[in-house]
């Protein structure tokens, strides 16, 4: 490394640093200056910042220098206006110790996050950003390109209002070679589609969620899934029901078609197109403004706010230059698919902590919305009453898709009398109560049951307010996988278990819990494993038999 004007560093004997303008677990961004062109450009530096971080994980400078290359070469693939532009790769000479320094077009705009902590976005600006960023999307899926990150700390504003999509570190190219270990998770956890949580991959309907869910909150000002830990987001984006939009207008029915845990039910990119194209003619949005950039100090790039994570900094490679937490916020609605690889992620994400080159970011501050189910459970019926059962409906005639609704259980859904509520509201519907998997949340219950007995296919139920409702498909049912009768499981015995867990856990005032009853991804055993956490993050799980006894405490 050289040195310029003023004692500045130089790259490459051309690209003088000016200034940093943020830095990640794997490297650094910085303002500089190509004095051969006379112009102002960003250095990506791929490498740790801290030397702890790389003498604890052998081989992660060849990952790293890999990564860049990878980075570089999806880039170079785009010429887009939509696209970060990327000018030049500076690699470390065969045999000489170093790090790669790739150089790319410096977006004087800020990021969409910069902008969105100011609040939401009008609809319109919404609908034109969603237009630029799916003609990014587009143009990287037609040249093989995945860009599997996809969140607004990774969508730049240039100061016409334009978006610009970066960061292409985590990117999957055809027929390159696969830069991570099996059973990693890829991606910041709010904004992972639920697919690449179970381990599936190569699917552009993925990166389309991402931008779904990046839409959402930007129309909205809230995140629908985020929770108060980077484990308990994860479990969210795979099980948890997710709220109507509320101020979305006509994007909302768009929203509500994209952000479905089915990849094969997402419109795709053409079809999205047309459907951001119907929303914003509909909101009359042809004349609209460019969307305003992001203040940012004349002369000067985007920057890092230095807030920090309430659980804790987790490990990344490279990061983006101007990543930066999202509001945190409440939660509700939407179906999912049989998570087949959840336990292998959670094991991941709870004891290794997701470490290396993960790019498990959490992407914000402290979540409040793990606690609006503990907040207003339902209310009425007495505890221990049971609904009186009606006829089970023909098998033949396919489940129906709700109860009328009924007076509902008092209080939290973690108790024994009402989780046998809505069991019976189940049965009522399905004519079963062996279901693939259980979920019982303070304010309502998420069921896995096969759609007829012996049927592989299997669909998604909610019980909530007295009502059990089905919520759409679920997948199937895999081989060897068996199915639990949830009248068998000892619910007398979950409350011992939820204050064991407590103490167990040290979180004796839990702000998030639940209960998951499904076979044990370790030896297909049925078990009952409560989650907790608390406002601070501290919290895990604890793995017992569906008697109620304990087998193992995995604190996060």
């Amino acid at each position: 490394m050289d040195t310029g004007e003023a004692g500045r560093q130089l790259i490459d004997g051309r690209f003088e640093l000016v200034a940093p303008l943020g830095s990640g677990g794997m490297g650094t961004v910085w303002r500089a200056r190509d004095i051969a062109l006379h112009r102002e450009v960003a250095l990506k530096e791929v490498r740790p910042p801290d030397p702890a971080t790389a003498a604890a994980q052998p081989g992660l400078a060849d990952q790293l220098r890999e990564r860049a290359v990878r980075e570089a070469r999806a880039l170079a693939r785009l010429a887009h206006p939509h696209v970060v532009t990327i000018h030049h790769i500076v690699e470390p000479p065969d045999g000489v110790d170093g790090h790669p320094w790739i150089v790319m077009e410096l977006v004087r705009g800020g990021s969409l996050h910069e902008r969105l902590a100011a609040g939401p976005l009008p609809l319109v600006d919404v609908l034109r950003l969603g237009l630029d960023v799916l003609s990014a999307l587009r143009a990287a899926h037609a040249e093989g390109i995945l860009h599997r990150d996809v969140k607004p700390a990774n969508v730049l504003l240039r100061p016409d209002g334009s978006a610009v999509l970066t960061d292409f570190g985590i990117a999957a190219l055809h027929g390159s070679t696969g830069l991570t270990a099996t059973g990693v998770l890829i991606g910041s956890p709010e904004y992972i589609a639920p697919e690449r949580v179970r381990g599936e991959e190569g699917l552009a309907a993925s990166d389309l969620w991402s931008l779904g869910m990046l839409l959402y909150v930007a129309a909205e000002g809230v995140h629908p899934l985020r929770r108060a830990t980077s484990l308990a987001t994860v479990v969210a984006v795979l099980d948890e029901p997710i709220p109507a939009p509320v101020r979305s207008g006509p994007l909302g029915s768009v929203l509500e078609r994209l952000l479905v845990r089915d990849p094969a039910a997402r419109p795709d990119g053409e079809q999205l197109e047309r459907l951001l194209r119907d929303a914003s003619a509909a909101l009359g949005g042809a004349g609209a403004p460019p969307l305003a950039a992001a203040a940012v100090p004349a002369g000067y790039g985007p920057y890092v706010p230095a807030t920090p994570p309430p659980f804790g900094p987790v490990p990344t490679p490279v990061a983006s230059p101007y990543a930066a937490p999202t509001a945190p916020l409440p939660a509700e609605r939407a179906p999912r698919r049989r998570p087949v690889l959840m336990g292998a992620v959670l094991a991941a994400v709870l004891v290794a902590g997701v470490v290396g080159i993960v790019r498990l970011l959490p992407d914000g501050t402290t979540g409040d919305g793990a606690r609006d189910d503990a907040k207003g459970g339902p209310t009425a019926v007495a505890a221990g009453t049971t609904p009186t059962p009606t006829p089970t409906r023909p098998a033949t005639l396919g489940p129906k898709t709700s109860t009328p609704k009924a007076s509902a259980p008092r209080g939290s859904m973690l108790t024994p009398e009402n989780v046998r509520i809505a069991l019976e509201a189940f049965k009522q519907q399905t004519g079963t109560t062996t279901f693939v998997d259980l979920k019982v949340y303070d304010g309502y219950v998420i069921a896995a049951i096969p759609t007829a007995p012996g049927a592989k296919t299997v669909d998604s139920w909610q019980y909530r307010d007295g009502a059990a409702k089905r919520t759409g498909p679920n997948g199937t049912v895999k081989d060897g996988e068996p199915l639990i009768d949830m009248v068998t499981v000892n619910w007398d015995a979950l409350p011992g278990l939820l204050e064991q867990s407590q103490k167990d856990l040290g979180v004796p005032n839990p702000t998030s819990r639940y209960v998951i009853v499904d076979p044990w991804m370790m030896d297909q055993v049925p078990c009952m494993r409560p989650y907790l956490s608390d406002e601070h993050g501290r919290g895990g799980y604890v793995l017992a038999g569906i008697d109620g006894k304990v087998k193992k405490v995995v604190p996060s």
